[in-house]
């Protein structure tokens, strides 16, 4: 029986989570060729996103959060690259050099005294309000994926809730850039 790449021997490495991010040619098929390796190798995306970051070239940019020893990231980031519409991949451990945010639309649906509380949470948040109703409200939650986590916990606590999250995105801190092979900035 095959193993999957969490079944590997980290006992020297631990296993930390990950954001890695793919410039790709925005076509079709292409996510599903990157989201396919993940699959057939066993490893695991937490979440994913995409959009396309250069309307010239016609490049996305896809965002994987992930999680794997130093040893399995370096893999992942091999196989990636391996395959052709895929320009760059970098890997950003979870740590200080990288802003990570993630974003989230939060439907909140009560009445009376547990709406007033739940707006109340959010005006304390400084999250911004895209809808209000007398029954409901849609508010942007934007943050750490753990601030969003117990915001959400706090909220449902509080109502009936629906949530659409972004994932993880993430870059590097300071003026470094990643450039294709011609030198031009992903």
């Amino acid at each position: 029986m095959s193993k999957s790449a969490y079944e590997i021997d980290t006992h020297h490495d631990q296993v930390e989570r990950y954001v890695v991010v793919a410039w790709v040619d925005n076509e079709a098929g292409v996510l599903a060729r990157v989201a396919g390796l993940f699959s057939g190798r066993g490893y695991n995306i937490e979440s994913l996103a995409v959009a396309q970051v250069d309307d010239e070239r016609k490049i996305s940019r896809i965002t994987i959060a992930t999680n794997g020893t130093k040893a399995v990231m370096s893999q992942i980031q091999a196989q990636v690259l391996k395959l052709v519409p895929v320009h760059k991949v970098n890997t950003y451990p979870i740590n200080d050099d990288t802003i990570f945010r993630e974003l989230a639309l939060v439907k909140f649906i009560s009445e009376g005294d547990e709406l007033k509380k739940a707006e109340q949470l959010c005006i304390d948040n400084k999250f911004e309000f895209l809808d209000k109703t007398s029954k409901s409200f849609i508010v942007q939650v934007l943050g750490l994926r753990k601030e969003v986590d117990e915001f959400i916990k706090k909220i449902k606590a509080l109502g009936q809730i629906s949530v659409s999250r972004t994932g993880a995105l993430a870059m590097k801190k300071g003026p470094e850039t990643v450039k294709d092979n011609k030198g031009k900035v992903l």
